[in-house]
């Protein structure tokens, strides 16, 4: 009886094992990301990483799957710096926050230049194997279009050659990934990722795992490699804020990776249909005027009609 009885504890255990291990495999594989996102909540926009001088910007610091938004405690506490337009560089302090019940980070400065302001942000993911350097740039001031392409002083990093704001769907934003003395990660896999809210991100992971089911994250993540002088580019066809990251990979250490954050606007103009419409009613009136022409010839053409059969 005892030995039965074991033996159906071993098999509950088992079983037990294989629902765990098939619940696992069947999750959505795709990479981990530190977010910096401003705002006041979770529907990011574009805009947002716009300021006015004056104005005091606030970014959380998060940690996980931007395509799905699916969030995880922060790993460790980031440490968070700001550069001005005119290159001076100030510590953030985060501040423990919780999103949604997983620990985050929150970092303020005040905005006091015309120009762009590279936030940047070194978060180690130790479970992971993954030492993220992570920026995103505060743009301020009309035509201040001054900053954004500067180095930092991060151990890696994307140098931006297209200006990462007011870029709408279609771009192809390109750069190169350097180290801290400006030599090229040649070799190293991009992924890039576009940023969701949960319900989209919920309904796209579903989407793709009944149309992909062989590999659904391949439409989660997209790869591509720097070159040999550590260049990339890669089209963003979608407005969003979109996540691109270069790795490099360490036998005996964490690996590293630069991550650039850029903010794709909506097309521009947005309302593309607004001219369709001022035609519509163009042709509406054209319309009326044609009615009121042909009401007018056929009152000729009575009256003319009425004088001939008077005459007769």
């Amino acid at each position: 009886m005892t030995i039965l009885r074991q033996n159906n504890l071993i098999g509950i255990a088992i079983l037990a094992m294989l629902v765990i291990l098939t619940f696992i495999s069947a999750q959505p594989a795709s990479a981990h990301f530190t977010m910096l996102l401003p705002g006041d909540d979770l529907e990011v926009t574009a805009e947002d990483y716009i300021a006015e001088r004056g104005s005091v910007v606030t970014l959380k610091i998060l940690w996980g799957h931007p395509f799905e938004h699916i969030l995880f405690d922060c790993p460790s506490v980031p440490q968070v710096h700001v550069r001005t337009p005119s290159g001076s560089v100030s510590t953030l302090s985060p501040n423990e926050i919780t999103i949604d019940g997983n620990l985050a980070y929150e970092v303020s400065f005040t905005v006091e230049e015309i120009g762009d302001h590279i936030v940047y942000a070194e978060l180690a993911a130790e479970e992971h194997g993954v030492v993220d350097h992570v920026k995103a740039i505060v743009h301020c001031g009309e035509e201040a279009w001054t900053g954004w392409d500067a180095a930092t002083d991060q151990n890696l990093e994307i140098i931006p050659y297209t200006r990462p704001y007011g870029i709408e769907p279609g771009f192809v934003f390109s750069g190169r990934a350097i180290w801290q003395d400006g030599s090229a990660i040649a070799g190293a896999t991009t992924e890039i990722e576009k940023y969701n809210t949960k319900s989209d991100g919920e309904a796209l992971v579903a989407e793709a795992e009944l149309r992909f089911p062989e590999d659904p994250p391949m439409m989660f993540t997209r790869v591509t490699t720097t070159n040999n002088n550590g260049e990339f580019s890669y089209t963003l066809d979608e407005p969003g804020i979109w996540f691109i990251g270069v790795t490099v990979e360490a036998e005996d250490e964490l690996d590293e990776r630069a991550v650039m954050i850029i903010p794709i606007t909506t097309p521009f103009p947005e309302d593309v249909e607004s001219g369709a419409a001022g035609t519509e009613d163009d042709s509406s009136d054209n319309t009326w005027a044609y009615v009121a022409l042909a009401i007018a010839a056929i009152a000729l053409a009575l009256g003319a009609f009425s004088l001939v059969y008077r005459r007769r």
